[in-house]
Protein backbone atom coordinates (compact mmCIF):
# COMPACT_ATOMS: atom_id res chain seq x y z
CA UNK A 1 0.00 0.00 0.00
CA UNK A 2 0.93 3.60 -0.68
CA UNK A 3 2.06 6.30 2.09
CA UNK A 4 3.00 8.79 0.41
CA UNK A 5 1.03 12.06 0.23
CA UNK A 6 -1.47 13.02 -2.38
CA UNK A 7 -2.02 15.82 -4.11
CA UNK A 8 -3.10 17.07 -7.74
CA UNK A 9 -3.11 19.47 -10.41
CA UNK A 10 -4.83 22.65 -10.59
CA UNK A 11 -5.77 22.22 -13.99
CA UNK A 12 -7.09 17.76 -13.24
CA UNK A 13 -10.26 19.57 -11.89
CA UNK A 14 -11.10 21.74 -14.50
CA UNK A 15 -10.60 23.80 -17.27
CA UNK A 16 -13.50 25.70 -18.15
CA UNK A 17 -13.51 29.73 -17.35
CA UNK A 18 -16.25 28.92 -14.31
CA UNK A 19 -13.61 26.59 -12.70
CA UNK A 20 -12.09 29.04 -10.86
CA UNK A 21 -9.35 28.00 -8.43
CA UNK A 22 -10.92 28.69 -4.57
CA UNK A 23 -13.39 26.23 -6.33
CA UNK A 24 -10.14 23.48 -6.89
CA UNK A 25 -8.92 24.32 -3.29
CA UNK A 26 -11.90 23.60 -1.87
CA UNK A 27 -12.57 20.21 -3.49
CA UNK A 28 -9.77 18.60 -3.13
CA UNK A 29 -9.85 19.47 0.32
CA UNK A 30 -12.77 17.99 1.17
CA UNK A 31 -11.82 14.80 -0.98
CA UNK A 32 -8.49 14.41 1.09
CA UNK A 33 -5.94 15.38 -1.44
CA UNK A 34 -3.27 17.65 1.21
CA UNK A 35 -1.04 19.12 -2.00
CA UNK A 36 -1.88 20.84 -4.95
CA UNK A 37 0.08 21.73 -8.18
CA UNK A 38 -0.23 25.18 -9.19
CA UNK A 39 -0.70 25.87 -12.83
CA UNK A 40 -0.21 29.41 -13.55
CA UNK A 41 -2.48 29.74 -16.22
CA UNK A 42 -5.23 28.93 -13.48
CA UNK A 43 -3.38 32.11 -11.20
CA UNK A 44 -3.75 33.94 -14.00
CA UNK A 45 -7.14 33.19 -14.74
CA UNK A 46 -8.02 33.55 -10.70
CA UNK A 47 -6.22 37.04 -11.04
CA UNK A 48 -8.89 38.36 -13.27
CA UNK A 49 -11.87 36.17 -11.53
CA UNK A 50 -10.37 38.65 -8.66
CA UNK A 51 -9.47 41.83 -10.66
CA UNK A 52 -6.46 42.00 -9.00
CA UNK A 53 -2.59 41.89 -9.85
CA UNK A 54 -1.57 37.98 -10.10
CA UNK A 55 1.01 38.36 -7.22
CA UNK A 56 -1.92 39.81 -4.86
CA UNK A 57 -3.95 36.46 -6.02
CA UNK A 58 -1.20 34.19 -5.42
CA UNK A 59 -1.32 35.73 -1.68
CA UNK A 60 -4.99 34.88 -1.86
CA UNK A 61 -4.50 31.06 -3.26
CA UNK A 62 -1.62 30.73 0.03
CA UNK A 63 -4.18 31.94 2.26
CA UNK A 64 -7.02 29.38 1.44
CA UNK A 65 -4.34 26.83 0.69
CA UNK A 66 -3.52 27.09 4.69
CA UNK A 67 -6.57 27.79 6.04
CA UNK A 68 -7.73 24.38 4.34
CA UNK A 69 -4.65 22.17 5.03
CA UNK A 70 -3.47 21.85 1.57
CA UNK A 71 0.56 22.62 1.00
CA UNK A 72 0.83 23.93 -2.76
CA UNK A 73 4.12 21.72 -3.25
CA UNK A 74 5.03 23.40 -7.04
CA UNK A 75 4.28 26.55 -9.40
CA UNK A 76 3.94 24.80 -13.27
CA UNK A 77 4.95 24.49 -15.77
CA UNK A 78 7.92 26.67 -16.50
CA UNK A 79 8.39 25.61 -20.02
CA UNK A 80 11.01 25.80 -22.62
CA UNK A 81 13.78 27.79 -20.91
CA UNK A 82 16.80 25.77 -20.79
CA UNK A 83 18.47 25.58 -24.49
CA UNK A 84 16.39 28.61 -25.61
CA UNK A 85 16.85 30.72 -28.89
CA UNK A 86 15.66 33.95 -27.04
CA UNK A 87 18.65 35.49 -24.60
CA UNK A 88 19.02 33.62 -21.41
CA UNK A 89 18.89 37.30 -20.11
CA UNK A 90 15.10 37.37 -21.01
CA UNK A 91 14.50 33.92 -20.13
CA UNK A 92 15.85 34.39 -16.41
CA UNK A 93 14.21 37.50 -16.13
CA UNK A 94 10.81 35.55 -16.85
CA UNK A 95 12.32 32.80 -14.45
CA UNK A 96 12.12 35.72 -12.05
CA UNK A 97 8.95 36.59 -11.82
CA UNK A 98 7.58 32.65 -11.65
CA UNK A 99 10.09 32.52 -8.88
CA UNK A 100 8.53 35.00 -7.07
CA UNK A 101 4.84 33.54 -7.40
CA UNK A 102 6.45 31.05 -6.35
CA UNK A 103 7.91 31.83 -2.58
CA UNK A 104 4.36 33.95 -2.43
CA UNK A 105 2.71 30.97 -2.34
CA UNK A 106 5.25 29.19 -0.63
CA UNK A 107 5.53 26.41 -3.35
CA UNK A 108 8.27 24.01 -2.61
CA UNK A 109 9.01 23.53 -6.41
CA UNK A 110 8.93 25.33 -9.53
CA UNK A 111 8.10 22.62 -12.05
CA UNK A 112 9.95 22.54 -15.24
CA UNK A 113 9.31 20.51 -18.54
CA UNK A 114 12.04 19.31 -20.93
CA UNK A 115 12.49 22.20 -23.90
CA UNK A 116 9.75 20.90 -26.25
CA UNK A 117 9.99 23.56 -29.19
CA UNK A 118 11.84 22.96 -32.35
CA UNK A 119 14.00 25.98 -31.69
CA UNK A 120 15.89 24.20 -28.91
CA UNK A 121 19.42 23.53 -28.34
CA UNK A 122 21.22 19.73 -28.36
CA UNK A 123 24.22 21.22 -27.09
CA UNK A 124 24.39 19.53 -23.33
CA UNK A 125 26.93 21.94 -22.30
CA UNK A 126 24.66 24.79 -23.19
CA UNK A 127 21.49 22.97 -21.31
CA UNK A 128 23.29 22.29 -18.61
CA UNK A 129 24.67 25.87 -18.37
CA UNK A 130 21.10 27.38 -18.53
CA UNK A 131 19.90 24.52 -15.78
CA UNK A 132 22.50 25.91 -13.64
CA UNK A 133 22.13 29.45 -13.59
CA UNK A 134 18.19 28.43 -12.84
CA UNK A 135 18.73 26.82 -9.92
CA UNK A 136 21.19 29.14 -8.86
CA UNK A 137 18.83 31.79 -9.11
CA UNK A 138 16.06 30.14 -6.92
CA UNK A 139 18.39 29.23 -4.41
CA UNK A 140 19.70 33.24 -4.25
CA UNK A 141 16.76 33.88 -1.91
CA UNK A 142 15.07 32.87 0.87
CA UNK A 143 13.27 30.46 0.68
CA UNK A 144 15.06 28.26 -1.76
CA UNK A 145 12.84 27.10 -4.60
CA UNK A 146 13.75 23.71 -5.96
CA UNK A 147 13.75 23.02 -9.51
CA UNK A 148 11.76 19.30 -10.55
CA UNK A 149 12.97 18.63 -14.27
CA UNK A 150 10.66 16.64 -16.00
CA UNK A 151 10.88 14.77 -19.17
CA UNK A 152 8.69 15.13 -21.61
CA UNK A 153 8.04 12.41 -23.92
CA UNK A 154 8.25 15.05 -26.97
CA UNK A 155 11.71 16.68 -25.80
CA UNK A 156 13.54 18.09 -28.23
CA UNK A 157 16.78 17.01 -26.08
CA UNK A 158 15.76 15.72 -23.20
CA UNK A 159 12.39 12.95 -23.57
CA UNK A 160 14.10 9.92 -21.21
CA UNK A 161 14.49 9.56 -17.58
CA UNK A 162 17.98 8.69 -18.17
CA UNK A 163 18.91 11.91 -20.45
CA UNK A 164 16.78 13.40 -17.09
CA UNK A 165 19.02 11.64 -14.42
CA UNK A 166 22.03 12.80 -16.50
CA UNK A 167 21.28 16.07 -16.52
CA UNK A 168 20.27 16.52 -13.21
CA UNK A 169 23.93 14.97 -11.82
CA UNK A 170 25.58 17.60 -14.53
CA UNK A 171 23.70 20.56 -13.03
CA UNK A 172 24.64 18.82 -9.96
CA UNK A 173 22.96 21.08 -7.38
CA UNK A 174 21.02 20.51 -4.72
CA UNK A 175 17.61 22.38 -5.29
CA UNK A 176 17.52 20.58 -8.74
CA UNK A 177 16.32 17.23 -9.23
CA UNK A 178 13.66 15.02 -10.98
CA UNK A 179 9.82 15.18 -11.62
CA UNK A 180 8.66 11.91 -13.08
CA UNK A 181 5.38 11.06 -15.15
CA UNK A 182 4.27 7.92 -16.12
CA UNK A 183 2.43 9.43 -19.22
CA UNK A 184 5.71 10.31 -20.80
CA UNK A 185 7.49 6.90 -19.63
CA UNK A 186 4.11 5.31 -21.44
CA UNK A 187 4.34 7.21 -24.05
CA UNK A 188 7.58 7.00 -25.14
CA UNK A 189 8.03 3.52 -24.45
CA UNK A 190 4.50 1.59 -24.59
CA UNK A 191 1.64 3.40 -26.24
CA UNK A 192 0.80 5.11 -29.44
CA UNK A 193 -1.81 6.95 -30.47
CA UNK A 194 -1.08 6.93 -34.08
CA UNK A 195 -0.95 2.66 -34.40
CA UNK A 196 -4.76 1.43 -34.47
CA UNK A 197 -3.20 -1.25 -31.53
CA UNK A 198 -2.62 1.94 -29.19
CA UNK A 199 0.51 -0.25 -29.07
CA UNK A 200 3.81 0.15 -30.09
CA UNK A 201 5.28 -3.27 -31.62
CA UNK A 202 8.04 -3.70 -28.80
CA UNK A 203 5.58 -2.06 -26.15
CA UNK A 204 5.90 -4.55 -23.13
CA UNK A 205 10.22 -5.22 -23.62
CA UNK A 206 10.87 -1.73 -24.14
CA UNK A 207 9.19 -0.52 -20.48
CA UNK A 208 9.97 -3.33 -18.95
CA UNK A 209 13.64 -2.70 -19.93
CA UNK A 210 13.37 1.02 -18.68
CA UNK A 211 11.98 -0.10 -15.37
CA UNK A 212 14.51 -2.40 -14.87
CA UNK A 213 17.26 0.11 -15.69
CA UNK A 214 15.61 2.56 -12.89
CA UNK A 215 15.92 0.20 -10.15
CA UNK A 216 19.57 -0.20 -10.87
CA UNK A 217 20.61 3.36 -11.49
CA UNK A 218 18.25 6.27 -10.27
CA UNK A 219 18.69 7.47 -6.78
CA UNK A 220 15.57 7.76 -4.94
CA UNK A 221 16.95 11.15 -3.42
CA UNK A 222 17.37 12.60 -7.17
CA UNK A 223 13.50 12.41 -7.10
CA UNK A 224 11.52 15.11 -5.83
CA UNK A 225 7.77 13.94 -6.79
CA UNK A 226 5.85 11.94 -9.14
CA UNK A 227 2.88 12.61 -11.15
CA UNK A 228 0.30 10.06 -12.60
CA UNK A 229 -2.39 9.88 -15.48
CA UNK A 230 -3.83 7.67 -17.41
CA UNK A 231 -3.94 7.96 -21.45
CA UNK A 232 -7.12 7.80 -23.16
CA UNK A 233 -7.05 5.27 -26.30
CA UNK A 234 -7.60 7.47 -30.01
CA UNK A 235 -10.57 5.54 -31.74
CA UNK A 236 -10.19 6.02 -34.64
CA UNK A 237 -6.18 6.75 -34.71
CA UNK A 238 -4.34 10.59 -34.95
CA UNK A 239 -3.90 11.24 -38.28
CA UNK A 240 -4.39 14.63 -40.48
CA UNK A 241 -8.27 14.13 -40.24
CA UNK A 242 -8.20 13.60 -36.56
CA UNK A 243 -10.00 16.85 -34.85
CA UNK A 244 -7.43 17.22 -32.73
CA UNK A 245 -4.87 17.02 -35.17
CA UNK A 246 -1.99 20.22 -35.37
CA UNK A 247 0.65 20.24 -38.25
CA UNK A 248 3.95 20.24 -36.48
CA UNK A 249 2.68 18.84 -33.11
CA UNK A 250 4.22 15.73 -31.84
CA UNK A 251 1.59 13.29 -31.55
CA UNK A 252 2.15 12.55 -27.92
CA UNK A 253 2.02 16.37 -27.62
CA UNK A 254 -1.50 16.26 -28.70
CA UNK A 255 -2.45 13.00 -26.69
CA UNK A 256 -1.42 14.69 -23.90
CA UNK A 257 -3.39 17.91 -23.90
CA UNK A 258 -6.44 15.91 -24.89
CA UNK A 259 -7.31 12.50 -23.64
CA UNK A 260 -5.25 12.43 -20.26
CA UNK A 261 -7.67 10.62 -17.71
CA UNK A 262 -6.88 9.92 -14.06
CA UNK A 263 -5.08 6.49 -13.37
CA UNK A 264 -7.08 3.52 -14.50
CA UNK A 265 -10.60 4.93 -15.63
CA UNK A 266 -10.56 2.39 -18.11
CA UNK A 267 -14.63 3.56 -18.33
CA UNK A 268 -13.00 7.01 -19.96
CA UNK A 269 -10.62 4.67 -22.16
CA UNK A 270 -7.87 4.83 -20.22
CA UNK A 271 -5.45 1.99 -20.90
CA UNK A 272 -1.85 2.08 -19.59
CA UNK A 273 -0.06 0.13 -17.63
CA UNK A 274 0.24 2.23 -14.69
CA UNK A 275 0.52 -0.05 -11.99
CA UNK A 276 4.05 -1.22 -13.25
CA UNK A 277 5.94 2.49 -12.68
CA UNK A 278 4.13 2.98 -9.70
CA UNK A 279 5.55 0.05 -8.68
CA UNK A 280 9.07 0.45 -9.34
CA UNK A 281 8.99 4.02 -9.20
CA UNK A 282 7.37 4.83 -5.74
CA UNK A 283 6.83 1.19 -4.11
CA UNK A 284 10.12 -0.72 -4.76
CA UNK A 285 12.43 2.23 -4.88
CA UNK A 286 11.09 3.33 -1.18
CA UNK A 287 10.10 6.70 -2.16
CA UNK A 288 8.56 8.62 0.12
CA UNK A 289 7.86 11.39 -1.29
CA UNK A 290 4.83 13.43 -2.91
CA UNK A 291 2.08 11.39 -5.74
CA UNK A 292 0.02 13.92 -7.70
CA UNK A 293 -2.72 13.61 -9.85
CA UNK A 294 -1.65 15.49 -13.41
CA UNK A 295 -4.88 14.70 -16.19
CA UNK A 296 -5.82 16.89 -18.78
CA UNK A 297 -9.39 15.66 -20.16
CA UNK A 298 -11.19 16.91 -22.38
CA UNK A 299 -14.37 16.47 -20.90
CA UNK A 300 -13.16 19.04 -18.57
CA UNK A 301 -13.34 21.94 -20.71
CA UNK A 302 -17.06 21.97 -20.53
CA UNK A 303 -19.12 24.70 -18.39
CA UNK A 304 -21.63 21.44 -17.22
CA UNK A 305 -18.64 19.49 -15.97
CA UNK A 306 -18.13 20.06 -11.55
CA UNK A 307 -14.75 20.53 -10.38
CA UNK A 308 -16.34 18.15 -7.06
CA UNK A 309 -16.97 15.75 -9.77
CA UNK A 310 -13.09 15.44 -10.58
CA UNK A 311 -12.16 15.41 -7.29
CA UNK A 312 -14.42 12.30 -6.71
CA UNK A 313 -12.93 10.69 -9.82
CA UNK A 314 -9.40 11.56 -8.29
CA UNK A 315 -9.95 9.71 -4.98
CA UNK A 316 -11.80 6.53 -6.84
CA UNK A 317 -8.63 6.78 -9.04
CA UNK A 318 -6.39 6.69 -6.20
CA UNK A 319 -8.12 3.78 -4.25
CA UNK A 320 -8.02 1.48 -7.42
CA UNK A 321 -3.96 2.37 -7.29
CA UNK A 322 -3.78 1.19 -3.76
CA UNK A 323 -6.18 -2.05 -4.32
CA UNK A 324 -4.15 -2.54 -8.15
CA UNK A 325 -1.05 -3.03 -5.92
CA UNK A 326 -2.18 -4.61 -2.94
CA UNK A 327 -3.37 -7.32 -5.73
CA UNK A 328 -0.99 -10.36 -6.81
CA UNK A 329 1.22 -10.13 -9.70
CA UNK A 330 1.30 -13.28 -10.83
CA UNK A 331 0.42 -12.45 -14.28
CA UNK A 332 2.55 -9.51 -14.59
CA UNK A 333 1.22 -6.04 -14.56
CA UNK A 334 2.18 -5.37 -17.73
CA UNK A 335 0.05 -7.95 -19.31
CA UNK A 336 -2.73 -7.96 -16.94
CA UNK A 337 -3.94 -4.83 -17.20
CA UNK A 338 -3.48 -3.98 -21.32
Amino acid sequence: MLSNKQAIGSLSLGQHSTHTLDQKILAAARHGFTGLEIVYLDLENYAKHLEVPIHKAAEVTRDLCLKNNVEIISLAPFENFEGGSSPLSERLTTAKHWLQLARTLQATYLQVPSYYNPDGSTDEKVVVSDLQQLANLASAAEPVISIAYEYLSWGVFCSTWETALRLVNAVDRPNFGLCLDNFHEHTRLWGSNVDTSGKLPAGDQGLEASLRRFSEQCPVDKIFYVQLSDAERFDPPLSETHPWYQQGEAPQFTWSKHARPFPLESELGGYLPILEIVKTWVVDKGFKGWVSMEVFDWRMRRAEHKVEDAAKRARVSWDKIQRGLSEKDEKGFIKAHY
